[in-house]
């Protein structure tokens, strides 16, 4: 679970909620699957954070995939709401522009630590509840 989550949460493209969803369906552990999404996925929108601490555009560019307009974008909402934006790292796609955007701004580290990590908990928590309901 570890594994796939850090890789979603990075700009590879992969769905650890599809791996989340199969293994609480096996019968595994949800706080301990909960536990492992959360890091893993964690993990890796602060790896996408360090690659944009970088500050090479093109770099960003090669390497993560993430087009200039979304990063531009992603640091205009940053002006308005600072590190806290890292609540909306759980998103599809936007969410590593976001987190490339708080290593490219040089957002606070441990505040985007913090808000990283809660966007992905409530993401992760609300997927485990509704896959138990069924």
């Amino acid at each position: 679970m570890f594994i796939s989550a850090f890789i979603a949460g990075s700009v590879f493209p992969f769905s650890s909620e599809a791996v989340l969803t199969a293994l609480l369906l096996a019968g595994l552990d949800p706080f301990r699957l909960f536990v492992f999404a959360t890091l893993g996925n964690t993990l890796g929108s602060m790896f996408n954070y360090v690659i944009g601490s970088f500050g090479k555009m093109e770099w960003i560019e090669r390497y993560l995939h993430v087009e200039p307009e979304r990063v531009d974008r992603v640091a205009r909402w940053m002006e308005r709401y600072g590190a806290w934006i890292g609540l909306l790292c759980f998103l599809p796609i936007l969410g590593s522009a976001i987190a490339v955007t708080l290593g490219f701004t040089r957002a606070n580290p441990w505040l985007s630590l913090l808000t990283i990590t809660l966007g992905k908990a409530i993401r992760y928590s609300l997927l485990i509840f509704v896959v138990a309901q069924f």
